[in-house]
């Protein structure tokens, strides 16, 4: 049980996620996720339900996608909730549901797992269909002798990672939460700003992982003037190498002047 979980058993006030342990589900038809939040009247306002781990192509039938297999629903959505898998989903998937306050405070974390019975379609017919290449034999001449042999170029090696692309419209909602994060930074209120960052972030725009990662790092709480919060040097490590990954270009000054190595 998480510590979040704990508090909750000690103060019957304190809003409790409550998800089934395993959750039966079928591939390619959509299906109740049943999520609640207990008590009701406990709920903050503007509070919100976090999930991921989910199979990227999962599609839920509230809220909105914030990255690959991760979604944020508003609290008047779970009553309805339900999920498509894609067609192609077998096995046992886990996923972690967090009840996130509108400052970023967790209030409640909880996990369950996805159980889709069956094999799909490609695994229940076989891979008779793909060809497969004879297996070449040692010594044996596949040409006439002094001929050349043909062999395949090889892909030059990626010296570095592209960043996931983004849909359009997916673009234009993390601007949006980063604008909006902006606003609350102008008004030195961090933790508002900070989940709205943490949105825009994971749905995989660098700007807002380098955003979030300022509000941990001391010399740009002490750029904005932000007075009263205790910066993380940790935190901020770890968001600015997400920006990084991102294709955020000026995330290696950063972390030369956190002292990463």
């Amino acid at each position: 049980m998480s510590a979040a979980a704990d508090a909750g058993a000690q103060s019957p006030d304190r809003p409790k996620i409550v998800v089934a342990e395993t959750i039966a589900a079928e591939r390619a038809k959509e299906v109740p996720l049943p999520i609640r939040i207990a008590p009701e009247s406990s709920m903050p306002r503007n509070s919100f339900v976090r999930v991921r781990g989910l199979p990227p192509m999962a599609a839920l039938s509230e809220g909105h996608s914030i990255a690959p297999g991760a979604w944020a629903i508003p609290l008047q959505g779970l009553a309805s909730l339900k999920i498509t898998l894609p067609p192609n989903a077998a096995g046992r998937t886990d996923f972690v549901v967090t009840l996130v306050a509108l400052d970023g405070t967790v209030l409640d974390e909880a996990r369950s797992a996805l159980v889709i019975g069956g094999r799909p379609p490609a695994a229940a017919q076989g891979e008779r269909s793909v060809p497969t290449a004879p297996a070449r034999v040692l010594g044996a001449t596949a040409q006439p002798p002094g001929a050349v042999e043909e062999r395949p170029a090889r892909a030059a090696p990626s010296l570095k990672a592209e960043p996931p692309a983004m849909l359009p419209q997916d673009r234009e909602r993390a601007l949006k939460l980063l604008k909006q994060g902006d606003e609350q930074m102008a008004q030195g209120n961090v933790a508002a700003a900070r989940p709205l960052y943490e949105l825009a972030a994971d749905a995989g725009l660098a700007q807002g992982a380098m955003a979030l990662a300022g509000t941990y790092d001391p010399a740009e709480l002490a750029r904005f003037g932000v007075r009263g919060v205790q910066p993380n040097t940790a935190e901020a490590r770890r968001w600015y190498e997400r920006a990084r990954q991102l294709g955020a270009s000026d995330a290696d000054q950063r972390l030369l002047r956190l002292g990463a190595k």
